[in-house]
């Protein structure tokens, strides 16, 4: 089956809010705390091996990349690549930066449709996956969590962290958020969840009269 996403390449890196593209295509955000798997999530649904890169020292890729997708002429959509966070080893000032950058592209980014939140199946919900729910809970758009590298996990603690990750994501919706709140189980190494996981995101980029032209 081919995937929109399959058709991703490099756009543009941005270290600022005014640097922000005035695309008008719909974007997605990918977000995720360091080391939780994010850029091998992104390169394994794009079908690629190197689209993103993890830096080396992790926590220290400060800035937004952006990927554009669909026909290189006329892109249908942007994969909006955030810079990791939680490392304690990021000087004090960056990691001001980074957050005010964070905070305020999904607070105000018109273009945004939803976000990725990646997640460490084995550690879920850690409290700065908290704060990226808080800071986008305001949009009223939607959240769908992947839990990484659940081929790290037994069967029972695959299932264990997905329910524990939802009855988390619930206290979200019973407390008034808006948006949709959704997880999945993910595994790059295994593939686990990568279609289920294609076929939301695309059911955010792609209106859905574009669908029903196509079936016709």
């Amino acid at each position: 089956m081919a995937f929109l996403l399959h058709q991703a390449r490099f756009f543009t890196t941005v270290n600022h809010l005014r640097d922000l593209p005035p695309t008008p295509q719909p974007e997605i955000a990918f977000a995720g705390r360091s080391n939780a798997g994010k850029s091998t999530a992104i390169n394994v649904l794009c079908n690629q091996k190197r689209l993103a890169f993890a830096s080396k020292t992790p926590g220290r890729t400060q800035h937004i990349n952006y990927f554009s997708v669909g026909p290189a002429a006329e892109p249908v959509a942007h994969l909006v690549d955030l810079p990791g966070y939680g490392y304690a080893e990021v000087p004090g000032a960056a990691k001001e930066h980074w957050e005010a950058l964070l905070s305020s592209y999904l607070q105000s980014r018109a273009q945004l449709r939803g976000m990725i939140l990646m997640m460490d199946s084995r550690r879920p919900l850690t409290e700065l996956d908290r704060r990226m729910i808080e800071w986008f809970a305001p949009t009223g758009k939607p959240i769908h969590t992947l839990l990484t590298k659940c081929d790290k996990l037994t069967r029972q603690e695959s299932i264990n962290a997905l329910r524990a990750t939802q009855k988390g994501l619930k206290e979200y919706k019973d407390a008034g958020y808006e948006g949709e709140l959704t997880a999945q189980l993910f595994s790059a190494l295994k593939r686990t969840g990568l279609e289920d996981a294609h076929e939301l995101i695309e059911s955010w980029l792609l209106p859905a009269e574009n669908g029903d032209d196509e079936a016709q």
